[in-house]
């Protein structure tokens, strides 16, 4: 290996160069499944690789451009624009250059590629003058256009296990070439395992650690370095996790922190709440959520859920972090614990359906108010009955539009609170079927 090569870093130095030293994502490239198959026939389609950072999308692709007989171009989308799409394009066409007439493009980072910029692309990938391998850490169903998805196959892949991890340190500690295997290096079991843990499936992330943990070490007489847990947390010092505020993830991360609350599992719902404070997620964002979840999901069969998620957005904008994760986690689990009812969701998207799609008529008249003289004797409010002044403080009469009378949007669960008020509700209605 040349002197400029053993000055790059670990990661970069131990990206696999062929097929049989790739590890993980045996899902997509295991014997026998097609990517696998794809490049070992040297039959590469276009293709977009998505997945966490550090899972393999750069080395899949460097793998390909170290088998594939076709001239292999890269770009990363952060830096590329449509000139250099173009000037690739040029090499491509150019016969005495590359007689096949094709070549496959490695775009790094395509979702950063705005909307011109991917059009730029189509025609060359549609003509087949290009082989788009596209790698990107945001879900490209979202970020690259139909278009190119379209003529694409998409490979996900999944962040590495702590198995996974292992087997890559194994292999940077032991490799002579590459990485450190002309180097004594203790390292027990438990230092690689808490590594392997700690990188959250991220090889980059466990290769740049270990490669810091050999440089900062001390060297002992006989010329040996000792790794042990210590180093290890002082080179990864905080865990990483796998999603920003941007991005895919750390909408799934809010997504099951919801569901969490409305399935019941306060185990769940702190878990995932955890993880989006531990990420960096704002209380406040999080407040939000768990206020419409009191609402949309507890709702009736239990009111008070609504008052105490009220009550800590209110306590959190006063106190703030780090006890605001405490008011979070209160308010979280009076969710997820309380009993559900989503009757008044349900009913007003109802009335709202309703009002769109039917003639829902007038307000009745004796609903309605006569703040100026002369509208009563229009008929403005005219037989209203004032419920104050009946038994009960409940008085019998029509109050929808004659077009919508007996409609009924509000039906009670029996739930919690909402169970006494379906009771009364009940017999009330039921005393007014009698009189009509």
């Amino acid at each position: 290996m040349d002197q400029k090569k053993k000055k790059a870093p670990l990661a970069y130095r131990m990206m696999p160069r062929m097929l049989e030293d790739f590890i993980g994502q045996e899902h997509i490239v295991g014997k026998g499944k097609l990517l696998h198959r794809m490049i070992q026939a040297d039959q590469i389609s276009s293709i977009i690789l998505y997945g966490p950072p550090g899972t393999g999308k750069t080395s899949l692709a460097r793998i390909i451009a170290n088998t594939t007989k076709s001239v292999f171009h890269q770009l990363n989308a952060v830096t590329a624009g449509v000139k250099d799409i173009k000037q690739v394009v040029e090499e491509t066409g150019n016969a005495f250059l590359n007689p096949a007439g094709r070549c496959v493009l490695f775009i790094d980072e395509i979702h950063r590629f705005n909307k011109s910029q991917q059009d730029a692309l189509l025609p060359y990938v549609e003509k087949g003058l290009v082989v788009l391998i596209g790698a990107t850490t945001e879900n490209p169903f979202f970020e690259v256009n139909k278009a190119l998805i379209s003529r694409s196959t998409v490979f996900m892949l999944k962040p590495l296990t702590v198995e996974n991890i292992a087997q890559i340190l194994q292999q940077a500690l032991s490799d002579p070439e590459r990485g450190y295997g002309q180097l004594k290096i203790d390292i027990d079991k438990e230092a690689l395992l808490l590594l392997s843990r700690l990188s959250s499936g991220d090889a980059r992330v466990a290769l740049n650690a270990l490669e810091l943990a050999v440089l900062t070490s001390e060297i002992d007489s006989e010329g040996r370095y000792t790794i042990t847990t210590g180093v290890v947390e002082e080179c990864i010092q905080k865990k990483v996790v796998r999603f920003d505020k941007s991005s895919e993830a750390h909408y799934d991360n809010i997504s099951a922190f919801i569901k969490s609350m409305r399935g019941s599992d306060p185990d769940a719902a702190l878990f995932y709440l955890g993880r989006a404070l531990y990420a960096g997620e704002t209380p406040e964002f999080l407040i939000r959520r768990i206020i419409i979840c009191a609402s949309e999901d507890v709702g009736m069969a239990n009111p008070n859920a609504l008052n105490l998620a009220v009550s800590a957005a209110l306590a959190i904008e006063r106190i703030g972090m780090p006890e605001a994760r405490i008011l979070l986690a209160h308010a979280a689990v009076m969710v997820a614990t309380s009993p559900k009812s989503n009757s008044c969701y349900k009913g007003i998207d109802q009335v709202i359906s309703d009002i769109e799609s039917k003639d829902t008529g007038e307000v009745p008249m004796h609903l309605r108010n006569a703040p100026a003289s002369g509208m009563s004797d229009l008929g403005y409010g005219k037989g209203y009955l004032y419920a104050h002044d009946f038994p009960g403080h409940i008085v019998d009469q029509e109050y929808l539009p004659e077009e919508m009378k007996g409609t009924k949007y509000y039906h009670p669960s029996q739930n919690g609170y909402e169970a006494r008020i379906s009771e009364w509700l009940q017999a009330r209605r039921d005393k007014g079927n009698k009189k009509t």
